[in-house]
């Protein structure tokens, strides 16, 4: 039986490719034609994604409202009264509002007439939801600025089909 002979040292390993290390280790220059960051991968990605702000002040609600959201390839944000809405709503721009009518304090039609008088949000859709609808909540509604009106409990696709009929245009 004939023995192998190694044809490089360990040395020689080490020298050649010393000179370029990979570029995810710290120190290296990373060519993002050949090996983007993941980190900017899933920046982009989310760049890419168009933003829902759901505000409600039944954190159940809001997450059920988040996660049918999300399920329809959105990035939610979500709030839980109409004042921190209308704060994040100026520091950062949605795609589409889903705001809950009745809540403590400022409620969702001094939210939507507020927003509305944002130059950014005068044409992004806004949704109303309620769960205790009188008969005068829709015409309210859309007085105060909402596209469309919905009905607690919220029937899932009626959702997911009525986001996507307002930002289709």
């Amino acid at each position: 039986m004939q023995a192998l002979t190694p044809t490089a040292t360990s040395q020689d390993f080490v020298s050649r490719h010393a000179a370029t290390p990979h570029p995810y280790m710290s120190g290296a220059p990373a060519d993002p034609a050949v090996a983007p960051r993941p980190d900017a991968d899933e920046r982009q990605a989310a760049k890419a994604k168009p933003r829902a702000l759901v505000v409600d002040d039944a954190p159940d609600v809001t997450e059920m409202l988040a996660m049918l959201l999300r399920y329809a390839g959105y990035d939610v944000v979500t709030v839980f009264c109409a004042p921190d809405a209308y704060e994040t709503a100026i520091s950062e721009q949605f795609d589409v509002v889903v705001s809950d009518i009745g809540m403590p304090g400022m409620n969702g039609y001094e939210l939507a007439e507020r927003l509305r008088g944002l130059p950014d949000y005068k044409a992004v859709p806004l949704i109303a939801v309620t769960g205790f609808a009188m008969y005068d909540d829709r015409e309210r509604a859309t007085h105060a600025g909402f596209d469309a009106f919905l009905t607690k409990p919220i029937n899932p696709s009626d959702l997911i089909n009525l986001v996507k009929r307002l930002s289709d245009g």
